[in-house]
């Protein structure tokens, strides 16, 4: 599984009203639906009002190369300069928990 965080930072609540579009548009609704996708969904820094955190986390490296030629991209572009977000990234590749798992409690 390959985990991409993606940071949305804008002024005077446009984080927050790009993804409240992204969920009530449907746009989101169709991402999760794509083929490979394992989880979309939004958060916000409890320290940090002008931020949005989207987890977004896909089966391998061809289900992300597929999203992105999908035709929400292009929604999601022109809602990113709609609301004039600037954006980081984190990635991560999921590997076994191991010796980590007795730590987790279920």
């Amino acid at each position: 599984m390959i985990t991409v965080n993606l940071y949305y930072r804008g002024t005077h609540g446009s984080a927050r009203a790009f993804a409240e579009e992204m969920e009530f548009s449907g746009i989101a609704a169709a991402i999760r639906a794509e083929e490979g996708n394992l989880r979309y969904q939004y958060f916000q820094p409890l320290d940090d009002p002008e931020t949005i955190l989207l987890i977004d986390s896909w089966r391998d490296q061809e289900a992300i190369d597929a999203h992105h030629t999908s035709p929400m991209m292009v929604q999601l572009a022109a809602l990113r300069e709609k609301y004039d977000l600037h954006m980081t990234v984190e990635r991560f590749v999921s590997d076994d928990l191991g010796a980590d798992e007795r730590f987790i409690r279920r």
